[in-house]
């Protein structure tokens, strides 16, 4: 196991160590390691940035703010498309990182995780220099002596990111892109289980012309997480991850009435309407719980099935599961990896076991003690979960109504479709949703009925850079992409110009 970098000693802005004369120690005596889920064996070990290097990151970019912000919006989208193109010229070499850092497959890192992030930056660089940053202005009172408003958009100052473990470079490119795009500067942290992406992204934005101080990196677990939020200088707090964390997180913020997004976890229902394809149902529920394992906060682990077609629904579900391929990651047939860590990988095998023993569903494919077929010796001791399928579930089973975050499907039957938009409804959080079926008008119907941020129709999980999500209930605050994630780092400011060359006044001479 390598030290990953000397240079990673240090907290980086826009990819370049701290200066010198900073004063101030960049890493504490603290270290993490962070492993190759596919083998369990250590990859790299990351100095955790200290308080001062916190503090030293923060002033970077408080520093730079004032020119960044003030920089005309065309000139920054400039810049943020050539980051745009060093991204998709190294996709597969940062696909590389992704893959050995979070345990997916590069079939998968390489056409989605870098190319979805490399996306999202492109659509936000655009959407400033087409006038995305423009106001508003109307008439107040027409005619003479009237008067005139107009709103200007302006950003926030320096933001705080919190990144994930699921998509990290993705996540990281989520949050900078419209931040950066805006004008603002960030300190981003990397989760601590896939640290890796953070310096390759602060190099392609400082090759790409990022000023130094408007992207900067510090390393840590949950304690850098909140003296980012707690920090007073701080604008904004954007934070994707559990439902726990990030209450946390927003208390802390709230604190010093900091803006905040707040992008969470979710036990989302997928609803298969009596007249759906069961052959396209059963793909859509694949895609719904296997993708990446499982380890995505918008998968559709509860599956409502109607009654009198579950052995239908569960026969197809069964035969698309031979197309679950573990294996090597660098092979471009395998599709389906490891869990992200030893810990993730107690805890959902902790939650299949429970759903045997104390639940008491019906297991129906996989289990605890189940590793995905194909899996070579030299990866047997990786945290491989095979696909786990439990049917004849109740909402009041552990493994329905808590989120796993793994490969664990829950089939539910129901009797109406009324009954099944209800109990889908039944839960505290409402990050995404779906449904299944032929007839269109009912299919908009139910999705529409379903208290969710997310939904799709006949099918699952595709997240343009153009499409707001953003979860409802305990599932989040704002929303990211799209227009609206714009301006979640933005203020808005009101001007009011009188014309009439007199002030209005009810003091007026009699």
């Amino acid at each position: 196991m390598a030290e990953y970098s000397e240079a990673d000693r240090h907290t980086f802005y826009a990819g370049r160590p701290q200066p010198e004369n900073t004063g101030a120690s960049s890493s504490s005596s603290d270290t993490f390691v962070t492993v190759n889920p596919a083998t369990a064996r250590p990859l790299a070990r990351i100095h955790v940035s200290s308080p001062a290097a916190i503090d030293a990151a923060i002033a970077s970019a408080q520093a730079a703010f004032p020119a960044w912000s003030t920089t005309p919006p065309p000139e920054r989208a400039r810049i943020l498309h050539r980051a745009v193109a060093l991204l998709r010229s190294r996709n597969d070499e940062l696909a590389r990182v992704e893959t050995l850092d979070s345990g997916k497959p590069f079939s998968e890192t390489s056409t989605v995780d870098v190319v979805t992030g490399a996306d999202v930056l492109e659509y936000y660089a655009s959407l400033v220099a087409s006038g995305g940053l423009n106001g508003e202005y109307f008439a107040l009172r027409p005619g003479r002596g009237g008067a005139v408003v107009h709103t200007t958009k302006e950003p926030l100052g320096v933001c705080a990111a919190i990144g994930a473990w699921n998509y990290p470079l993705q996540i990281a490119l989520w949050k900078s892109a419209p931040c950066l795009a805006a004008g603002n500067t960030l300190v981003y942290k990397p989760s601590e289980f896939t640290p890796l992406h953070a310096q390759s992204l602060a190099e392609v934005y400082r090759e790409a012309g990022v000023p130094d101080g408007v992207f900067n990196v510090v390393y840590g677990a949950g304690a850098v997480g909140a003296a980012l939020a707690a920090h007073p200088t701080v604008a904004k707090v954007s934070f994707t991850g559990q439902v726990s964390t990030g209450r946390r997180v927003s208390a802390a913020a709230a604190g010093r009435l900091k803006y905040v997004t707040m992008e969470l976890g979710g036990k989302s229902p997928l609803v298969v309407l009596p007249d759906a394809d069961m052959a396209q149902a059963a793909d859509g529920a694949m895609m719904a719980n296997f993708y990446s394992s499982g380890q995505v906060c918008t998968n559709g682990t509860r599956v409502f099935v109607p009654a009198a077609r579950q052995h239908e629904f569960e026969r197809a579900l069964l035969a698309a599961l031979a197309h679950v391929r573990a294996g090597d990651l660098f092979d471009p047939a395998t599709n389906f990896g490891p869990l992200s860590s030893q810990a993730h990988y107690d805890k959902v095998v902790g939650y299949i076991r429970h759903g045997v023993a104390t639940d008491k569903a019906t297991l129906l494919y996989g289990g605890a003690d189940e590793r995905p077929r194909g899996i070579p010796d030299d990866l047997r001791d990786g945290f491989w979960v095979a696909p786990t399928v439990f049917t004849n579930c109740t909402d009041d089973m552990r493994i329905v109504r808590e989120e796993i975050f793994g490969p664990v499907l829950c089939i539910l039957p129901y009797a109406s479709v009324d009954e099944a938009v209800a109990r889908a409804n039944a839960t505290e959080l409402g990050l995404a949703a779906g449904v299944f079926g032929r007839d269109g008008t009912a299919c908009q119907e139910v999705a529409a009925a379903l208290q969710a941020g997310i939904t799709w129709i006949n099918t699952w999980g595709e997240s343009p850079a153009e499409m707001a999500v953003g979860g409802w209930k305990q599932s989040g605050l704002g929303v990211e992409n799209g227009r609206r994630g714009l301006e979640g780092w933005l203020r808005n400011k009101s001007t009011l110009t009188e014309l009439s060359g007199t002030v209005p006044t009810v003091f007026a001479k009699i």
